[in-house]
């Protein structure tokens, strides 16, 4: 398997109810549903939704027609600790057909993480934290609760893309207590550029953040490239300067080998929240950097 493969795996978690997006809910079950069967279905994760909306999914999923899809759906919902109990009654009642195996939930105090940690054992747990400072005492609090991190890499506006020295920072933490993340939110383009900030018409633009950006400058951190040695990888528009095969991806001189690469996507790299599934996929296909399909 070609490197960037691997890094792609799994990689996008759906979110189309969610801005620029907006979808449906019927909509966007029914893209979900064309994506689990769908020629690049390796790339797809959970379909992410609020917990308010959980009888809304039901009604709405229990009517699509499953085709060759197989196994149960995994949800990743946005929750806190209070709705523990609806997410475990969830489980209860719907776990053979759809399964919430990650809870996204926001803290900005360590208080606020140890709450969402006694809410929701046994869970993957991803706390969204505010990375404008320092979020060193969050990340150590995260670790020492067994959660997972949650960056913020953008948004429908330009104020809210935080700095690439603030997302080295977080990422640069998180390998530091050995934290895995997600990201979510900006994320819809491979490479960084300037891009529509939603799907208005008159949208205005802003400089947005590429996943591939995000996730290899993840991957070289760490398999150990130094935080300040990556601002330009935030900042590379240039798709030739990724290249990948059999034995790994580089950019620029640095290197990740294939094994480091499956490390890091097994056990830092998570996944990015993405209100469009094709926008990811196509845009990688016309950058040439999507491995053809047999």
């Amino acid at each position: 398997m070609n490197a960037l493969e691997t890094l792609l795996e799994g990689l996008v978690d759906y979110a189309g109810l969610f801005p620029p997006a907006a979808l449906p809910m019927d909509a966007a079950v029914r893209n979900y549903a064309a994506y689990r069967v769908g020629e690049r279905r390796g790339m797809l994760a959970r379909f992410v939704l609020p917990v308010a909306r959980l009888d809304e999914f039901v009604r709405e999923a229990s009517l699509i027609d499953r085709g060759g899809d197989i196994g149960p759906w995994p949800l990743s919902v946005l929750a806190g600790p209070l709705d523990a109990p609806v997410v475990a009654a969830f489980n209860r009642e719907h776990g053979a057909r759809w399964v919430i195996d990650s809870i996204e939930a926001k803290a900005a105090t360590v208080a606020e993480v140890n709450a969402v940690a006694a809410a929701f054992g046994g869970l993957i747990v991803y706390v969204e934290i505010p990375v404008d400072a320092d979020p060193a005492e969050l990340v150590q609090a995260i670790a020492a609760a067994h959660l997972r991190a949650k960056i913020r890499t953008g948004g429908v506006t330009r104020e809210a893309f935080p700095a690439p020295a603030a997302v080295l920072r977080f990422l640069a933490e998180c390998v530091q207590r050995q934290v895995p993340f997600k990201a979510t939110a900006g994320l819809h383009h491979p490479l960084r550029g300037e891009y529509p900030l939603t799907y208005a018409p008159d949208a205005e633009r802003g400089t947005m953040y590429g996943f591939l950006n995000v996730f290899l400058a993840a991957t070289l951190l760490h398999a150990g490239s130094e935080p300040a040695s990556l601002v330009g990888l935030l900042e590379e528009r240039d798709a030739a300067a990724i290249v990948a095969d059999a034995q790994g991806i580089s950019w620029r001189g640095r290197h990740a080998s294939a094994a480091q690469v499956a490390q890091a996507r097994t056990r830092f790299a998570g996944s990015f929240g993405s209100c469009s599934f094709e926008e990811p996929v196509q845009d990688l296909a016309a950058l040439r950097l999507l491995p053809p399909r047999p």
